[in-house]
């Protein structure tokens, strides 16, 4: 895997679109690829609330009208923002190969937007994300966790804060990974290659638990591997319990310096993270810089 040849960006609204979407061309930019910018308009019908008997025919539809109407006002504010970031990076529309140069297009669908993101993610080789907030529940959360567990593919998440310069937004100078030897911290780090590869520094952070004989890709195995792609990375070994992971892992990431964070995703069940936190759902929440994941 060279490059992130096709990237999908989910743009729900304008307000948080920018900065995936300077991401997603800036990235795509490195090798001459390309954008798809999905927005999902939601089904009208569907926005209407359970009624009683008391609501008459003429008042349903009057509901399902003001859905539409606001509907439209979204999608064309999110077009506003996606033509305005293909101005930014001087990328070109497209909709079908071979393109010279960076390409993006525009999708527009009716639907569920977590179903739609997670099938259209299916064949991209990357999907990013705006943050989806603090609020577990939020439809943003709900879209880029359906994305993470049925989609195949990698996320990579914007940070919980926004840069101050947008220049500064592209990742992969200090990258640090978090191995805990499982099969998706592995499919995360062969997805994040291309990243690794230009890398100015990689860091390995592993709890010790996982550097015995019990794990099946040792920490110092992952270092060698790295090296047969010349990679040199680094070991850091940190000691935290399972409740204080996700805080530890991240304040290791800012005590490194690092732009990008490297991991699997819910490497436990997710049922069980849901219940007992988990590190998974802290990163997302909390992490101040971008983290690529995979499940």
């Amino acid at each position: 895997m060279s490059a992130f040849a096709s990237i999908l960006v989910p743009v729900s609204d304008a307000d948080a679109a920018a900065e995936p979407l300077d991401l997603a061309l800036s990235l795509a930019g490195r090798c001459g690829g390309h954008v798809v910018a999905l927005h999902v308009r939601p089904d009208a019908t569907t926005a209407v609330p359970l009624v009683g008997e008391g609501m008459s025919g003429a008042m349903v539809e009057e509901m399902i009208g003001m859905a539409e109407t606001q509907a439209a006002a979204r999608a064309k504010a999110a077009r506003a923002a996606f033509d305005a970031a293909l101005i930014r990076h001087g990328a070109r529309l497209a909709e079908t190969p071979p393109a010279d140069g960076l390409t993006a297009e525009w999708i527009e669908q009716v639907g569920r937007e977590d179903d739609l993101v997670a099938w259209r993610g299916r064949l991209a080789d990357l999907v990013v994300f705006a943050h989806p907030g603090g609020n577990a529940e939020a439809s943003s959360m709900i879209t880029l966790n359906t994305a993470l567990m049925a989609a195949g593919r990698p996320l990579l998440l914007c940070p919980a804060e926004k840069p101050r310069d947008r220049a500064t937004t592209l990742p992969g100078k200090r990258v640090v990974i978090a191995w805990n030897g499982s099969a998706e911290a592995a499919r995360a780090v062969g997805w994040a290659m291309p990243l690794l590869k230009g890398a100015e520094a990689v860091t390995i952070l592993a709890a010790s638990e996982h550097v015995d004989h019990k794990v099946e890709a040792p920490v110092g195995e992952l270092a060698a591997y790295l090296g047969w792609h010349g990679i040199t990375a680094t070991v850091t070994l940190v000691q935290a319990s399972s409740a204080q992971a996700g805080e530890e892992l991240l304040r290791q990431a800012v005590k490194a310096e690092a732009d990008l964070l490297v991991m699997g995703a819910y490497t436990h069940s997710r049922l069980r993270q849901l219940i007992l936190g988990g590190v998974t759902r802290h990163v997302i929440a909390h992490s101040p810089l971008h983290v690529l994941m995979c499940h």
